[in-house]
């Protein structure tokens, strides 16, 4: 029997080669290695204002785009965190068994609370959202970006307190499954920054939706320098290597394949290759996303993980009722 990964990722716009590249593909390969469970985790979303519409779009156009990378529900659940009650009933649950200080000392709610000008108590227990997340599944891995390895110590300490309290492999402990080196997608136009969706120069970044034109453009006026040699240098020649990073993550190449096969050519030839590359890669993902978009399958799709989903979730949340009382029947 397969162990148990999940993964939730939160509906915030269009995600970027970066994600792509540093998180997205390496799920399709987890659904063979594992028993995967793939969540829209919409109701974290909720902690900022959201555009209620914009907020429905978001959610059904990042469950199209995971299926669109090849997430195969016949092998991986995939749902939507809102059509599984049981998050926010086991939510309640985990916030009355955690500190107060626990998640105040959470850097993502002090970074963000000094930002805004009214903090709302969704930013502070939102935690507390996304250790029932993990928790409902009895996953074992749980994939992790550097951001989030608080979140899930505080997952990992609930479980211990958990089971101290109220008995032994009552719920099963995560470990983190991290990003490979080199998995880190930069900035095309500031290498020193990571590729986000809100950079304010749109050059910066490539959109999973944006149109083969867009992506050349933006690839052709990535941040290189004057050397003008392909080499994978990220100390000098930090644009260069994140280019020459992309490549290998899309091809399969090595670095020093790459630099092999561009020598003595020049950036000219290298990034008409990776805007070739690119263009090649995403368009299938694009089509495949329209389709779903235009049709019923994603729906059905979605309502049949959320059945899968609801049955698992809601036999480790009778647990927890029970072992606290809440089930009195």
């Amino acid at each position: 029997m397969k162990e148990r990964i999940f993964s939730g990722v939160q509906p915030s716009g269009i995600p970027t080669l970066g994600n792509y590249i540093g998180a997205m593909k390496s799920f399709v390969d987890l659904q063979d290695q594992y028993d995967a469970i793939y969540c829209v985790v919409n109701q974290h979303a909720i902690t900022v204002n959201q555009d209620p519409e914009t907020l429905r779009q978001r959610t059904k156009q990042l469950a199209a785009l995971y299926l669109a990378i090849g997430i195969d529900p016949q092998k991986a659940t995939i749902f939507v965190q809102s059509d599984v009650p049981a998050h926010t009933k086991a939510s309640w649950l985990v916030t009355c068994l955690t500190g107060l200080g626990e998640l105040e000392r959470m850097t993502q709610f002090k970074d963000k609370a000094q930002k805004q000008q009214s903090v709302g108590a969704g930013l502070l227990c939102y935690p507390a959202l996304m250790v029932s997340d993990i928790i409902l599944y009895q996953a074992k891995y749980v994939p992790v970006g550097d951001d989030q390895r608080q979140h899930l110590e505080l997952t990992r300490n609930f479980v211990d307190r958990f089971n101290n309290r109220f008995g032994e492999n009552c719920l099963v402990k995560p470990e983190g499954v991290y990003p490979k080196a080199g998995s880190r997608v930069m900035s095309l136009q500031d290498p020193s920054s990571k590729m986000s969706k809100s950079d304010s120069n749109p050059k910066g970044y490539i959109s999973l939706l944006d149109d083969p034109k867009q992506m050349i453009k933006k690839i052709k006026s990535a941040v290189t320098d004057s050397l003008g040699q392909v080499k994978y240098d990220p100390e000098n020649q930090a644009g260069l290597a994140n280019l020459m990073a992309i490549y290998s993550s899309l091809s399969g190449q090595s670095l020093e394949s790459i630099e092999a096969n561009y020598q003595g050519k020049g950036y000219g030839p290298f990034k008409q290759d990776l805007a070739d590359l690119l263009v090649a890669t995403l368009q299938p993902i694009q089509e495949r996303y329209q389709a779903l978009m235009t049709s019923d399958e994603l729906f059905d799709i979605l309502s049949q993980g959320a059945i899968k989903a609801n049955e698992l979730a809601n036999q480790t949340l009778a647990i927890m009722e029970d072992k606290m009382g809440i089930a009195y029947r």
